[in-house]
């Protein structure tokens, strides 16, 4: 068996009196698109934050491909592509520019990253405005275009925070093109969304994530247990459905 890309050993990260993430356990293994999943406030950005370098853990192990990220951060983050969940894109710079800055930013030379900025706008339907500042994108294109600056040095591994959210259908179907294509090449994904939906419909394998521990963890198969569940059903029994009281508003009688 391959050794796993993604190894979580006791992950943990206190806010002051909160903690965050509660000394979690994680395996992924190559190829594998991973879900990983939790209510609101459960700790998925603060685990993706971590795992992708952009915050440092309070205590535990984090190994990407093989390597400590906190002991040479820089090798990981060459190998690995993020969508984190605030963009943090160059607005006053076109779409062609920014993914010219990234690729160059990965190491590539100018002609490897002229050539494929130029196709990743053609995929993601961005060429024809060329001349737009990305400060002029709907949110739906700046989504799509950060997920370009992701990939442009063909990442190991991509990690993606709610990618999906605030895109209508079209930029929908062409992410998850892109996404299975990346797949099928032998890269890893690792995904946070909660539209349960759409990753029972991408992902093999699931994490679920509540108060900052984890809950459960395994392929959709093995978390099934031979029942006809489907994701949300199985979500649910984990983390709890909504109390009996919900949705009891007075005033809507």
């Amino acid at each position: 068996m391959a050794a796993p890309v993604i190894e979580l050993d006791a992950l943990t990260r206190r806010f002051g009196d909160l903690v965050a993430v509660d000394s979690i356990d994680l395996r992924v293994e190559p190829g594998q698109f991973f879900g990983f999943l939790g209510p609101n406030g459960a700790g998925k950005s603060t685990t993706i934050k971590m795992v992708t370098g952009l915050l440092a853990p309070t205590s535990g192990r984090i190994r990407i491909l093989g390597t400590d990220l906190v002991a040479d951060p820089v090798a990981v983050k060459r190998q690995i592509g993020v969508v984190p969940e605030g963009l943090a894109l160059y607005g006053r710079l076109t779409g062609a520019e920014f993914l010219n800055f990234a690729g160059r930013l990965y190491g590539l030379d100018r002609e490897t990253t002229a050539r494929r900025a130029s196709e990743l706008l053609e995929f993601m339907r961005l060429a024809d405005r060329p001349d737009t500042l990305i400060t002029d994108y709907s949110h739906g294109m700046q989504k799509k275009l950060a997920m370009a600056a992701a990939v442009i040095h063909g990442p190991r591994i991509l990690f993606l925070d709610e990618p999906f959210e605030g895109v209508d259908a079209i930029a929908a179907g062409t992410l998850k093109a892109m996404l299975q294509r990346m797949i099928a090449n032998g890269a890893t994904i690792f995904l946070t969304s909660h539209v349960l939906e759409i990753v029972e419909r991408l992902c093999s394998h699931v994490a679920i994530i509540d108060h900052g521990k984890l809950v459960a963890q395994g392929s959709l198969d093995e978390l099934r247990a031979g029942q006809q569940r489907n994701l949300e059903q199985i979500f649910l029994s984990v983390v709890g459905g909504p109390p009996e009281t919900a949705g009891e508003l007075s005033w809507l009688g």
